[in-house]
């Protein structure tokens, strides 16, 4: 794709991450959890180059917004995956840690975009 932005990328990582991890969840889960988070976890680049291709920056600002929900949803799964014992602590803390970078990733570019 052209035209990405550093936070897409991140976010394209962070699906990635999602659904490699996600693969060892209980077959059980293939219709809740594992479904909920990869779904979760594709909203937030999907979002963003949505977003990106909007004529306003007001546009881009709400799906920059609704990619940070979709996000703050996947970290909490991520969580539940943890305490459930499908992931462990550390698989918990790196994808954590590159969610905290894309939600801040994500405030810079809404403030820059409300400036």
């Amino acid at each position: 794709m052209e035209n990405k932005l550093q936070v897409w990328e991140l976010a394209h990582q962070f699906t990635l991450d999602v659904y490699q991890i996600s693969k060892n969840f209980p077959s059980s889960e293939n219709f809740g959890l594992t479904n909920q988070l990869r779904r979760s976890s594709s909203s937030v680049p999907t979002n963003i180059i949505e977003g990106q291709g909007r004529q306003y920056k007001k546009e881009f600002t709400q799906f920059l917004y609704i990619a940070k929900g979709s996000l703050e949803e996947s970290n909490y799964q991520l969580f539940l995956a943890k305490d459930l014992k499908y992931i462990s602590n550390e698989e918990y803390l790196k994808l954590y840690s590159l969610c905290t970078r894309i939600k801040m990733m994500l405030q810079k570019l809404i403030k820059s975009l409300k400036d």
